[in-house]
């Protein structure tokens, strides 16, 4: 079932520690440190973490130390952030804690990072942050990356991080395609719904790149949510939890918890909720292993893309680890593993 191109791409996890409804926010986190532990067992290439503050729905607050405890539970699954929102941050701060990771897990840390900010006005006043910090990514980029090289103004240095090699990735939203490109960095860019704006942004950010200390060539990784099950209806479902997350925060402001399928069934929506939970459904690549095989083929021949980076968040989380399961049967991981190793020998950015 496994195409030659689909078994050429590495697979990757981002959990996003999603809260379930009636469930305390604790075992969210519990669950993302159990998935990777299934996901390293699977041959995904790595897992990454993500940052929300203030958010109901998800509660993964903090991306470096979730990612200390998802390395400290698994043994050669790449581990990391997708991403740490560097305007949330000040850059030494981000390099110290990436530094101790890496030197706690020597050759397993990425460090993701995006540019957005606090989800509401409330938590952007929180963080102490507003929504033109965005616009100063770039400049917090390469202070970040300075602190690496030694190359700070400033005159202090960055312990431990200082001669280390921890591989950035940049979160390509809006102008995160220029800015990693211009930065040669390897790009994270979704989602995979829609295709046309993924695809301007490959191509933006691949007829831009200046090769880098932190990588030659351009990387990307595409990313969205991937859904296997053994029936295309059975995979359908895995994605209603969260289609009903989003259409609840674009109708309401609020993004919620995950519901389980039967109660959103249930739910007698308005017109305008309907609408927004219908839009969330569609696009994903979801259905039996054959028709994700064949979309996945697709889509890779479309994009050029190295790597996929699948996102996918439903209640039930037997059926989703289920759907892992089904996924990681396409993409041959013994092969993979024998290519990965030969490319960390040559210095791949993607390693």
């Amino acid at each position: 079932m496994s195409s030659a191109v689909t078994a050429q791409a590495r697979f990757s996890v981002l959990d996003r520690s999603r809260t379930r409804a009636g469930r305390a926010p604790a075992e969210a986190l519990r669950d993302t440190v159990a998935l990777a532990r299934e996901a390293e067992a699977l041959g995904y290439h790595r897992f990454w973490v993500s940052e929300h503050h203030g958010v109901p729905g998800v509660a993964g607050s903090a991306p470096t130390v979730l990612a200390a405890a998802v390395a400290a539970a698994t043994r050669t699954i790449r581990v990391g952030t997708g991403g740490v929102m560097l305007p949330n941050h000040q850059p030494l701060v981000v390099a110290e804690q990436f530094a101790v990771l890496e030197s706690l897990f020597p050759g397993r840390v990425d460090m993701g990072l995006g540019r957005s900010v606090g989800f509401t006005d409330g938590v952007r006043k929180a963080l102490g942050r507003d929504t033109g910090d965005a616009e100063d990514f770039a400049a917090r980029l390469a202070e970040l990356l300075q602190w690496f090289t030694g190359g700070s103004p400033t005159g202090v240095r960055a312990r431990p991080a200082e001669g280390m090699r921890v591989p950035p990735f940049v979160l390509a939203m809006g102008e995160g395609a220029s800015i990693a490109a211009r930065a040669g960095l390897p790009m994270v860019i979704g989602d995979l719904r829609d295709r046309e704006k993924m695809l301007r942004g490959i191509d933006r950010y691949r007829s831009g790149f200046r090769p880098s200390a932190w990588a030659a060539e351009p990387y990307v990784v595409i990313s969205g949510t991937v859904a296997v099950a053994g029936t295309e209806e059975e995979a359908r479902r895995l994605l209603v939890p969260e289609a009903w997350s989003a259409a609840y925060a674009r109708t309401h402001g609020t993004f919620p918890p995950l519901a389980p399928v039967e109660e959103v069934a249930a739910r007698a929506m308005t017109a305008r909720e309907r609408q927004a939970y219908e839009a969330s459904l569609a696009g994903h690549l979801a259905g039996t292993g054959e028709q994700v095989a064949d979309r996945l083929e697709t889509v890779l021949k479309e994009t050029g893309a190295a790597e996929v980076l699948v996102t996918t968040s439903t209640y039930d989380r037997t059926a989703l680890l289920d759907s892992y399961r089904r996924l990681a049967a396409l993409f041959a991981p013994g092969r993979r593993r024998a290519r990965d190793a030969k490319a960390a020998a040559a210095g791949d950015p993607g390693r």
